[in-house]
């Protein structure tokens, strides 16, 4: 992944509404969820759910699908482990010996 790639994807999950209906269909797994059921759960008037929609399919971390009359999203995982594939690439690249940095919980 392209460093600009990746920081369009990070700016697009930097609003919280975004973040918010991002998570909901990781949540809603690879079946979506339709627009309008997206819209009853977060309380997003449709204008608004439409307009961030559109940023989270323009950066690749949602897909849109037409089943007869219903919009359905769906969350992009190839797109999101290559985010996360990206952000862990080169941990610890610098470093001769990579340490645990788990805290106990």
């Amino acid at each position: 992944m392209k460093i600009d790639d990746a920081a369009a994807r990070l700016e697009a999950l930097g609003n919280r509404t975004r973040l918010q209906i991002y998570r909901a269909l990781v949540r809603a797994g690879q079946p979506g969820m339709p627009v309008g059921r997206l819209q009853d759960k977060l309380k997003i008037p449709a204008s608004t759910l439409s307009h961030h929609i559109k940023s989270l399919v323009a950066v690749g971390l949602i897909s849109q699908v037409r089943e007869s009359t219903t919009l359905v999203c769906h969350a992009n995982y190839d797109g999101m482990r290559g985010l996360v594939d990206f952000l862990v690439s080169e941990c610890c690249a610098d470093e001769t010996e990579c340490k645990d940095t788990k805290t106990a919980a």
